[in-house]
């Protein structure tokens, strides 16, 4: 199985991230990918401004736009994340879907960890415009293969990722939009801690470079195997990387390293431990 992740550097201008994500995932379904992945906030990213203008609710056209392609394509198109304006909410949410080849929408993933951090000395305090998303969502390829969701931030929580790794998932994708210096020192790292401690695929679509509102992402987009390696790396510039997961592989590496199967789950009770509490 074939599959991409693109590499945009996104902006205020809908139109242009819109060209150009239409230009890489038919590039990308031209070098055979059966399954490509936009990053996050792919359609607009900046500031506050940025994203409520650029907000859309699903089914709308970005929402068709990824329908149609996928159809015309015939690919698994996971739409990486979109400002999604609910009906009734002040708050937007940070939403992925993923469309089938066959046009349909086949799951709806809203972010999980808001991104309320210091780095640098610069604030980031996402949960000030979006409301975090509660569903965890494992979906299914057109060929079968079970595919976990999740978005940027998400990927500092190795909870999630054994959930959709104990559900199933072979494939786990993670759309981002990771600034410089956390692509720098800890982008890497965590794909790779992800893929061996789950014995998944991950694939990792980044943004790169400057964005309005003085934001910058660190690009590196990956492709890594469940043994850690990495695949595929993007070089810093909008473009896409292409690789092929071996299945058997997978499959391979879960039947001789079990630890997927040796978990002791009666250790891992912690309803009962009270964290509040300092230990000496």
């Amino acid at each position: 199985m074939r599959a991409a992740a693109l590499q945009l550097s996104s902006g205020a201008e809908k139109e242009r991230n819109l060209a150009t994500a239409e230009r890489l995932v038919r590039a990308a379904a031209d070098d055979g990918a059966c399954l490509v992945l936009l990053p996050e906030k792919w359609l607009a990213l900046g500031g506050p401004e940025v994203l409520r203008q650029a907000a859309e609710p699903l089914g709308g056209e970005t929402t068709e736009w990824a329908r149609s392609i996928a159809a015309e394509l015939h690919i698994d198109l996971i739409a990486g994340s979109m400002t999604e304006f609910v009906q009734g909410e002040e708050k937007l949410r940070n939403t992925s879907i993923h469309v089938g080849p066959d046009g349909e929408v086949k799951a709806v993933y809203r972010k999980i960890h808001m991104f309320d951090v210091e780095i640098e000395g610069r604030v980031y305090r996402e949960s000030d415009l979006e409301q975090a998303g509660s569903e965890i969502v494992l979906s299914e390829l057109s060929n079968g293969v079970a595919v976990g969701m999740s978005i940027c931030y998400d990927l500092r929580f190795p909870e999630l990722y054994r959930i959709l790794a104990l559900r199933g998932a072979e494939v786990i994708v993670v759309p981002a939009a990771f600034t410089l210096p956390t692509t720098r020192d800890h982008w890497e790292v965590l794909l790779r801690a992800r893929a061996i401690e789950d014995a998944v695929f991950i694939i990792a679509a980044n943004e790169v470079g400057e964005h309005p509102g003085g934001l910058r992402s660190g690009g590196r987009s990956m492709i890594v195997d469940p043994w850690g390696v990495v695949l595929a790396q993007a070089a810093d510039r909008e473009g896409f990387i292409v690789a092929d997961l071996d299945l058997a592989q997978l499959r391979s590496i879960r039947a001789s390293l079990p630890a997927l199967a040796n978990r002791v789950q009666s250790a891992y009770d912690w309803q009962a431990c009270d964290l509040s509490k300092e230990r000496g």
